[in-house]
């Protein structure tokens, strides 16, 4: 994972103000690192390689941010209700990896937000992030049934973390399956854990926790130095 090192700051070095002034207003960014850096390809790469992802707020220069907790799901913890397991049996669906990664990047900008103000996926995250997923570094998870797209997720690989963003579904439980699915392969080339960055009840119920920043960035980069290669040949299933 090439990265360009010089627009972030180190989040372990960084003083993380309570409050950072824009225009009129005062906005809390104890968790946020930069205000307005560019969406670009080489912005996104180091970001995720220090720990720092974007996140469109309506009125606010695009915060990065790097929570002072960040939510991840360790493999050993995953924990699959009954009635998942018995629809990741049963569903019928096909998995695919890769196959369709704009659809799903578009399908997860329509899912609504829990706190009614809209998609953070806007149309140039859609087109930033699809230039990132045609150089290798991010990626997708498709549910189909039949030929319809049922669910799925995207994400980036982080140098052999994988960073989750969004999911969504068109079917009862195709996103679930698409992360059952994505961990199984994630297993299969040696990764433990995945970053799921913000903590939601569905990923709580699942086995997910917070863990505070320092030691998230401590575990980033031991697991970056790892050296695992996350994707590459065809796992559809």
């Amino acid at each position: 994972m090439k990265t360009s090192p010089n627009t972030f700051p180190d989040p372990r070095r960084y003083g993380f103000p309570e409050w950072v002034q824009i225009g009129k207003y005062y906005f809390n960014a104890s968790d946020i690192v930069s205000f307005g850096d560019e969406l670009t390809v080489e912005n996104v790469l180091e970001a995720y390689a220090k720990g720092i992802f974007p996140w469109h707020i309506t009125g606010l220069p695009l915060p990065w941010f790097c929570p002072e907790y960040r939510a991840v799901l360790d493999f050993e913890d995953l924990h699959v209700p009954k009635s998942l397991e018995k629809a990741n049996r049963n569903s019928g669906f096909t998995c695919t990896f890769d196959k369709a990664f704009r659809e799903v990047i578009t399908a997860c900008a329509k899912v609504p937000r829990a706190d009614g103000a809209g998609t953070w996926i806007t149309p140039g995250f859609i087109e930033t992030y699809t230039k990132v997923h045609e150089l290798g570094h991010a990626h997708s998870v498709e549910v189909w049934d039949g030929d319809e797209l049922a669910g799925g997720l995207y994400g980036i690989d982080a140098g052999g973390v994988f960073c989750g963003e969004s999911m969504f579904y068109r079917r009862s439980n195709a996103s679930k399956i698409a992360l059952l699915r994505l961990i199984d392969h994630l297993a299969e080339r040696g990764s433990d854990w995945i970053d799921i960055q913000v903590m939601t009840p569905h990923f709580e119920t699942l086995g997910a926790r917070e863990i505070p920043r320092d030691v998230f960035l401590d575990r980033l980069e031991l697991t970056r130095k790892r050296g695992l290669t996350l994707f590459g040949e065809s796992v559809d299933s």
